[in-house]
């Protein structure tokens, strides 16, 4: 009974209409490193460490395994080979704990890039990635950003329905390219 009460919470909140981020474009991305897995396999991310390849995009999403977010995880699974073609490094990240997410990575975004976990949500706070509701925040909310390798974020996309997420965060990635990753 527990299980479906969490499940119909999350898909009420992600129903529930538009999101709002609120890092800006320009705005300095907050520095993290979080535990993260890619096909089962942990790992430790970096976000230094990977903008020093190129930009990143780092997409929050509310809970593992529920339709929106695995409807996203298999967009952006198809799309990682258009993402690395324009040297963007993609990772997703929520509350799920890593074990959860050891699964996911596997089952739902076919190994094809990390997703990290975030319990205690410290990361998805700082970047205003938290669902609130009833004055607590307890998931991720859908929001989409492309960080430049300098560390700035250089597009934001809040929307709780997933279809465009990955479409406009490839065309910023895109567009970045095209003024040389800055």
């Amino acid at each position: 009974m527990g299980r479906v009460v969490a499940v119909a919470l999350v898909l009420g909140c992600v129903l529930a209409g538009p999101a709002f981020a609120t890092l800006e474009p320009g705005a300095a991305a907050p520095d993290f490193t979080a535990q993260a897995a890619v096909g089962g396999k942990e790992f430790t991310f970096s976000l230094a460490a990977a903008l020093k390849k190129g930009p990143v995009v780092l997409y929050f999403f509310p809970k593992a395994f529920t339709a929106g977010c695995t409807a996203e995880a298999h967009e952006f699974a198809k799309a990682a080979d258009r993402f690395a073609a324009s040297g963007a490094t993609l990772i997703g990240m929520s509350a799920d704990d890593i074990a959860t997410l050891h699964k996911f990575s596997t089952q739902e975004c076919s190994a094809r890039f990390p997703v990290a976990a975030d319990p205690d949500l410290k990361i998805i706070r700082a970047y205003d990635a938290a669902l609130v509701r009833a004055g607590s925040a307890s998931v991720a909310d859908r929001i989409s950003y492309v960080i430049a390798p300098r560390g700035r974020i250089v597009y934001a996309y809040a929307d709780r329905n997933p279809d465009k997420h990955v479409e406009n965060t490839l065309t910023a990635v895109t567009e970045l390219k095209a003024k040389g990753n800055k």
